[in-house]
């Protein structure tokens, strides 16, 4: 699609190619100096470790236009550091930190003319993903991997925009058990995943909540999401050790919350405690956290056939200052008080 047909108000959540895109290479135990490219096609033998033993793994950022006119980035380093951990799992070579978020400032600063324009609500959403590309039918970790990162103009993830969504809990099918992947942003995590999130979908629901692996008892995290609960005045969110993605928007929010004077409890939630809070009145807001979404208020969560009704079906107070703040440093509106925007110069 050429950038001058771009409908920068009414983009939805998906791909639309852009100019360039960043590539590395893997070879020789090492990664190559790595640079642009225009060809938007990746060419694999049909014996691709990527397509037998799913050796993959990616990321998800966003760049904007401020309010003064500069292009930035929302915390790379964080999403660089994610990988990497995502990488060594999966027994990849971690991309270097620093490599990472020049490369990203490379292909952000390339495709400048996608990133819509401030006050449109949209974002130039970032993908990095590694995979591996030795051809080969044994069951053991490649040798050589590519490195890229492709961008493309979108608006918001959910069709809902702000407006509250409702929540599947799911109680058959998991997510992540101890020991496994879940920690990680790897692809076989998403594709198991896309059984429950259509079972949900076609009931009316925006996303599922995955409880734990073991005792399918304990809150995880949301399809594409972290989730939050404020109850009577704290915040409660699952533990991130081991089954639950690390997500940079998440630690994000926490920060802010605990320097606004909230207390929060990182740990095990049970399912039936938050249901119970919903029938006492307690269970005062539920809010995903997500670098697609930012924030994404919940207004209904059903579990078992109970339906748990969340304030009075709108966005709440916490959730809206999360959302506003976190948008408003990222598009330049407020002051950035957390050193977590890294600006990108147009011809850099």
């Amino acid at each position: 699609m050429s950038k001058q047909n771009i409908d920068w108000s009414n983009l939805g959540f998906g791909y639309i190619k852009t100019d360039y895109r960043y590539v590395c290479r893997y070879k020789d135990g090492q990664w190559d100096e790595g640079g642009l490219e225009t060809d938007a096609n990746i060419t694999l033998n049909e014996c691709a470790c990527v397509f037998q033993y799913c050796q993959a793994c990616f990321e998800g950022m966003k760049a904007y236009y401020t309010k003064d006119g500069h292009i930035v980035c929302f915390r790379p380093d964080m999403n660089a550091k994610r990988m990497a951990d995502s990488a060594a799992r999966l027994e990849m070579p971690p991309f270097p930190v620093d490599k990472f978020v020049d490369a990203v400032k490379q292909v952000v600063a390339a495709n400048a003319d996608f990133v819509p324009p401030y006050g449109t609500g949209a974002s130039l959403y970032i993908r990095p993903f590694v995979f591996a590309n030795d051809v080969g039918l044994g069951v053991h970790a490649s040798k050589h991997y590519l490195f890229c990162i492709i961008c493309a103009p979108s608006g918001a993830y959910y069709a809902e925009g702000l407006d509250p969504v409702r929540i599947y809990v799911e109680d058959e099918y998991i997510r992540a058990a101890p020991g496994l992947t879940g920690f990680t942003k790897c692809g076989g995590n998403y594709a198991a995943s896309i059984k429950a999130g259509e079972l949900a979908e076609e009931q009316g629901y925006a996303q599922v909540l995955w409880l734990d692996g073991v005792e399918k008892k304990y809150v995880e995290e949301v399809g594409s999401m972290n989730i939050m609960f404020k109850i009577d005045g704290k915040v409660y969110t699952a533990a991130t050790v081991g089954t639950v993605l690390p997500g940079v928007t998440r630690r994000s929010c926490i920060e802010l919350l605990k320097d606004w004077g909230y207390e929060v409890v990182e740990g095990k939630i049970a399912i039936a405690d938050i249901m119970a809070a919903a029938r006492e009145g307690k269970l005062e807001e539920v809010f995903g956290t997500g670098t697609a979404a930012v924030v994404s208020p919940v207004k209904e969560l059903v579990w078992k056939g109970e339906h748990a009704y969340i304030g009075d079906g709108k966005i709440g107070p916490v959730t809206q200052k999360l959302y506003d703040t976190m948008t408003g440093m990222q598009w330049g509106k407020i002051p950035d008080t957390k050193g977590w925007i890294v600006p990108v110069e147009k011809k850099y």
